[in-house]
């Protein structure tokens, strides 16, 4: 037995000592100990000593509001302390009525003060003055920004102009709010960063499953296997990580396939350290070592794999038996041998061989995540989360108890008050007919797209996102937006200054966390909840009597919510209701009035939240009552198999059965299922939507695939010109050695500091102190050929040009690759912004060339907080992604990060944290693998842009799914 067991043991028995004993624990849905938390019955008025007042006692009294922290994708319940006297926020900790982070928080929880309270946060609506780029702005009022913007918005849309309006979302922390607007404006205009992040990850499970995302039961797994720093900094890190904790304390393996020594790898059973790029050939043979052994569960492949369908393609002459699919199982994968596997990926085959022992043994308990890291990294890098999801499918842990779950069924979005219909167009500056099969918008080809076709962008618009510094080819934005040719008018929707926003022509304030409203459900574990986020102060100050009708009355400054916003906005584009679009933001209590968030809510909790009114209603309250004190709901625990429930025999008449024992409707009516597998199901071209699949005879819900079975092998790929690619299989990257000449290097650049916060933090004073430099991490041998020493600068040359950073000499990752994290490198024009981790820049041009040349570092500066004067760090790294070309994968869309390289030492004159760049070169690499794609037009097989099943996110009417008329 290990210590990690003996210590679990011995909790286990403490905690059962205490209930034999009577002692109290928290019966919230962090089910932890009592003593962590304040008790929800004391949130009105919970006592602390003041600690600056010691040593004197002196009482603090706060209410704790609930909402939830902003900083990641996680979600996590916050609790705010707002002090009764004073009514302002004076700290954040973490909510243990949220099921799914259970009252803990990261660094980044907390350092939710730091934003609002931050000295250099933008608190007011501004004007560019002059031309753009020059960081000048004027205060003005929110009545002329939006008289502005919306009149460019309706003449936008009066002169069907829609595909010239373009919101671009980062992190957006609600689930469809932003998409109904758009959808009530009749506008394809929804753009994310998704491709510059995780579209390789969602695309290799949703052409398995029709869903894009994995939900682990990390908390019951008996074998874990990540492909990421999970544990550390990956997808619902916080939330996931304490799971994955108590798995390993109950004697769980855990395997961390990571090219550097990441903090999680740094607990891991066994860390592998492969070659970028050639994860999914270790996965294979992983997958080979179950096929070739029988090691697998026949029965779960028989019943869900579509195999009948590959034999029907690739064995017609075959009697189409399992028994024979087995046999050509058995072929397909035999040269994926782990001998052939640790030669790809440089990995000692005894690891190799440990690696495949655990996963086998581990059955339906297995548990398995791969999202950003190896995925978004390479050429063909979607086929690593295809290949990792292979393992599960072959032991049927999917959806088991410790096995790997599908996130649209431990996710729950709440229908909304008002439901827009389809747009009807189509807009190809986010989904060019390029990439029939991409997972999300190609958003950080957008320069290069406008460039390519001529077509220009009336209103630009973006939320929580900052593409300048956080997509390849910064450059190429910034050529962009100084061209009002190109962009009519830029609005950043910012309560931070970010390096984008010195572009706009209006940077409109948001407001933080604690100072919004917000729905969300995320996958962290295998049940079903709703998170809500609130202006704290608005409620706490209705709880003392008072009434806030605009969050503007308690924000800081004029920091406005965007629900609100968009509600004023929407009027103003359509005042009379003549569009159409007013109808969509009215009230219904209120027929002819504006919509209030309250009764947004309100409805969708009262008539969308299965068992949330009955939850309510039994504390007497309203469900936005309870929503309010809680921030959260569990609505479901132990979700299980959704796709194995039988489907009801009230749903059974008027159907169709295909051959291969889809289920239809045979007519449009809807699916009653309380849960969907996709939310949206696609329906066929007659209108027909799918309902189930038959199984051994029985009507089961299934998959929301076109088979409605797992998909082995994808017809879709298979037809939209990927045959090669249909089954999982492995690609060869871009960065594989085969492609690299002596002196270059693989950098890795997808990887995350935990404690920051992608691009918004500059204004969190806590997480700068701890963590605020990049360097470039160079293994000893390398760097003993390069003869290059610890803290050396040197400069990383890539294929637009090259920055300069300081060396970091490390075992930590492996000989032959260098990596540098994403975070770091925040910069700003004249005074703008933090000087705590932004530095001043001077930028140069000349034609395409371009170069950003420092002037400082970080410094300490008097301003309303006394901390800002105590800034000890200079260091706060590279802005390296300026220097990256755009690498668009041919398939799922998604970005490839990893960078070809050389190093060499810096040159006299060279400063730490300035980069240069040839524009014209990133127009000749995007050109290149522009030339790796399957276009539409030339392999559509039914004359539509793109797959109707695929998920899409704002998905325009059938309509507009047609190719048009005049391509070829």
């Amino acid at each position: 037995m290990t210590e990690l067991t003996k210590l679990s043991e011995r909790l286990r028995a403490r905690r059962e000592a205490v209930d034999a004993a009577g002692e109290t624990f928290y019966q919230g849905p962090s089910r932890i100990d009592l003593a962590s938390f304040p008790p929800k019955e004391r949130w009105d008025d919970w006592v602390e000593l003041d600690s600056h007042q010691w040593p004197k006692r002196v009482e603090r009294h706060s209410m704790l509001i609930p909402t939830t922290c902003f900083n990641c994708e996680s979600a996590c319940g916050l609790l705010a302390y707002v002090d009764r006297d004073s009514l302002q926020v004076h700290k954040f900790e973490g909510n243990p009525e949220h099921p799914g982070s259970r009252g803990r928080n990261c660094a980044k929880g907390p350092a939710t003060i730091n934003q609002v309270t931050d000295p250099d946060r933008i608190l007011y609506p501004l004007k560019r003055v002059g031309p753009r780029g020059q960081g000048r702005f004027e205060r003005v009022s929110w009545e002329e920004a939006l008289r502005d913007i919306a009149t460019r918005l309706r003449t936008a849309i009066l002169e069907e102009r829609q595909n010239e309006i373009m919101i671009h979302l980062g992190r957006p922390g609600e689930d469809g709010y932003t998409e109904r607007v758009l959808a009530a404006w009749g506008v394809d205009g929804h753009n994310s960063h998704t491709n510059v992040c995780s579209s390789g990850g969602r695309a290799g499970y949703h052409y398995w499953s029709g869903i894009d995302r994995p939900s682990a039961d990390f908390a019951n797994a008996k074998a874990i296997y990540l492909i990421s720093s999970h544990l550390e900094t990956g997808h619902y890190f916080n939330p996931h990580a304490q799971r994955i904790t108590e798995a390993r304390q109950r004697g769980a393996k855990l395997i961390v396939v990571d090219t550097r020594l990441s903090n999680t790898a740094t607990h891991a059973d066994l860390w592998i350290s492969p070659w970028p790029g050639t994860e999914a050939a270790m996965n294979l043979a992983f997958a080979n070592y179950l096929i070739q052994n029988d090691r697998y569960d026949r029965d779960f492949v028989r019943s869900w794999w579509n195999w009948q369908e590959y034999m029907a393609v690739e064995a017609p002459d075959e009697a189409p038996t399992f028994e024979n699919f087995e046999a050509h199982l058995k072929r397909l994968y035999a040269s994926y041998t782990l001998e052939y596997a640790a030669a790809e990926t440089r990995v000692d085959i005894d690891d190799l061989r440990e690696a495949a022992e655990i996963i086998a043994d581990a059955g339906t308990a297995l548990a398995t995540h791969n999202w950003r890291s190896a995925a978004a990294g390479n050429l063909g890098g979607w086929q690593v989360s295809r290949t990792i999801f292979l393992l599960n499918a072959l032991l049927g842990a999917v959806a088991t108890r410790g096995g790997t779950n599908l996130n649209a069924w431990n996710k729950f979005v709440p229908r909304p008050i008002h439901t827009p219909s389809h747009p009807k167009v189509w807009n190809e500056l986010s989904w060019p007919l390029d990439f029939p099969l991409a997972m999300n918008e190609l958003s950080y080809l957008l320069p290069h797209l406008i460039e390519r076709t001529g077509r220009r962008l009336e209103v630009y618009m973006t939320r929580v996102y900052n593409p300048v510094w956080t997509n390849p080819d910064g450059f190429s934005w910034i050529e962009m937006l100084l061209d009002e040719r190109k962009v009519g008018c830029y609005v950043a929707l910012t309560p931070t200054w970010n390096e984008t926003s010195f572009f706009a022509d209006y940077i409109l304030p948001m407001g933080h966390a604690s100072e919004r409203h917000d729905t969300f459900s995320y996958e962290q574990y295998d049940g079903q909840w709703i998170g809500f986020r609130q202006p704290v102060l608005k409620v706490a100050r209705e709880r003392m009597g008072g009434r806030v009708y605009d969050s503007r009355e308690i924000n800081p400054g004029e920091v406005w919510e965007e629900n609100e916003f968009y509600i004023d906005l929407s009027w103003r584009i359509d005042p009379d209701g003549s569009l159409g679009i007013r109808q969509h933001f009215e009230s219904k209590l209120y027929p002819g009035n504006k919509l209030t968030v309250e009764e947004y809510y309100s409805w969708m909790f009262e008539n969308s939240v299965p068992g949330l009114p009955e939850k309510a209603a039994a504390e007497g309250l309203s469900p936005l009552g309870y929503m309010q004190r809680y921030g959260a709901f569990e609505i479901r625990n132990g979700v299980g198999q959704v796709f194995a429930e039988e489907v009801p025999a009230e749903e059974l008449d008027d159907l169709a059965i295909t051959q291969t024992g889809r289920v239809y409707t045979r007519t449009s009516k809807p699916v009653t299922s309380n849960i969907v597998p996709t939310g949206d199901p696609a329906p066929d071209d007659d209108g027909r939507r799918p309902v189930g699949v038959t199984v051994d005879g029985v009507v089961r819900r299934g998959f929301p695939t076109p088979s409605g079975r797992l998909e082995f092998y994808s017809t879709t790929l298979a037809d939209w010109g990927w045959k090669d690619y249909a089954l999982p299989t492995y690609i060869k990257s871009h960065v594989h050695p085969d492609n690299l000449s002596e002196n270059q290097f693989p950098l890795i650049s997808t990887f995350r500091l935990p404690v920051q916060i992608h691009t918004r933090s500059a204004n969190s004073k806590w997480l700068d102190e701890i963590a605020h430099t990049n360097p470039v991490w160079i293994h000893p041998t390398d760097a003993d050929r390069l003869a290059v020493r610890d803290g050396d600068l040197v400069r990383v040359n890539t294929d637009l040009g090259y920055f300069v950073a300081k060396a970091w000499i490390t075992e930590g990752i492996r000989p032959g690759v260098v990596a540098c994290s994403h975070h770091m490198g925040r910069w700003r024009i004249g005074d703008l912004g933090s000087s705590a981790m932004m530095r001043s820049v001077r930028l140069n041009r000349d034609g395409t060339q371009w170069g950003l040349l420092p002037e400082g570092g970080a410094q300490p500066y008097e301003s309303s907080d006394p901390d800002t004067a105590r800034i000890w760090w200079t260091d706060i790294g590279v802005h390296q992604n300026l220097t990256f070309g755009v690498h668009p994968d041919p398939v799922s869309g998604m970005h490839c990060w990893h960078q070809v390289v050389t190093i060499t030492k810096a040159e006299p004159g060279d400063r730490h944290g300035e980069v240069h760049v040839d524009t014209a070169q990133s127009k000749a690499i995007f050109e290149r693998w522009m030339r790796l794609t399957q276009p539409a037009p030339t392999v559509s097989p039914d004359g539509t842009r793109r797959p109707r099943w695929l998920l899409r996110p704002l998905k325009p009417s059938a309509d507009a799914f047609e190719l048009p008329a005049n391509i070829s």
